[in-house]
């Protein structure tokens, strides 16, 4: 495989601590970033889904990505979720993002308002033109509603700051052949598929599972880069467990969140309506498969 890529290669999309009344803690957020740091991780996304971005205002955003500048910048990637669906408040975001110390943005889809193939290539090119920074472009038609076309990707690729993909589609043959096409990195950005997207080619993954399990992630990462496919598959079917739990029982944010409770990394697994707190069966059962992984 080659060179480690510019935005890391073990990346979570990182949790927002919050205290019981539903405030930011800032320095539970710090605590988070460090201790995956230290367990591997070379890059974080902060601000985005699982980060509870939609109910998050743009100056909890600001706090939240400084704080975690300063905790860990000098240590790893630190990359803001900036995209919406809102050319002009992400352009804003994006500008921002680079004040307060972000090494890259992720732009997601713009979801709900199903804008033409046209609008997302503008749209896209607008973020990649607001800053300096390098821009990871997020697919995930899933919540979107709409997914990034062969064409697109090809267009957009053209950008000098557009370098990077989170892929959570679920088409590893079409992962493949974009990654081929358009020499863009390519990041999973599905727990269930990380494995898989480093068969076809991707130089890493952008996880929510991987917080809660950040030693197992960068062993697997590890065996990959190293061609150690069986210890990879070894350390994939070991975490099939963990990210059922996660991912697959109710929302990752507040799966994610359990878990670094139940580990002692943060106080409260508190998050904001609509989402809720897991409750004691889903709590249980994630304190199994936390148990299996080691």
């Amino acid at each position: 495989m080659a060179d480690a890529p510019a935005l890391g290669r073990v990346l979570s999309a990182m949790v927002t601590p919050m205290r019981p009344d539903g405030s930011i803690d800032l320095d539970a957020a710090q605590r988070v970033a460090t201790h995956l740091v230290d367990a591997g991780h070379d890059g974080l996304v902060v601000s985005g889904t699982t980060g509870e971005s939609p109910t998050t205002s743009a100056e909890e955003k600001d706090e939240l990505l400084r704080a975690v500048v300063d905790a860990v910048g000098d240590r790893c990637v630190v990359i803001a979720g900036a995209g919406s669906n809102d050319t002009a408040k992400s352009v804003e975001s994006v500008r921002h993002a680079q004040k307060a110390g972000a090494h890259a943005v992720l732009a997601v889809t713009p979801y709900y308002n199903k804008p033409p193939q046209a609008g997302l290539v503008a749209h896209f090119r607008a973020l990649a033109d607001a800053s300096d920074l390098p821009v990871m472009v997020y697919d995930i038609p899933g919540r979107s509603g709409i997914a990034i076309a062969r064409e697109t990707y090809l267009r957009i690729a053209e950008h000098e700051r557009i370098t990077a993909v989170k892929d959570a589609r679920g088409d590893l043959w079409f992962a493949g052949e974009m990654m081929q096409e358009t020499g863009l990195d390519w990041y999973s950005g599905d727990d269930a598929m990380n494995l898989g997207h480093f068969v076809y080619g991707a130089v890493g993954f952008v996880g929510v599972t991987s917080q809660v399990a950040p030693v197992a992630y960068r062993e697997m990462a590890d065996a990959v880069v190293d061609s150690r496919w069986d210890d990879a598959r070894a350390v994939h079917r070991r975490l099939v467990p963990l990210v059922n739990a996660v991912m697959n029982v109710t929302q990752g944010a507040i799966m994610a969140k359990a878990g670094l409770a139940l580990q002692g990394v943060i106080e409260s697994p508190s998050v904001r309506l609509p989402l809720v707190e897991a409750d004691d069966v889903q709590t249980a059962l994630l304190r199994d498969a936390l148990s299996a992984v080691g």
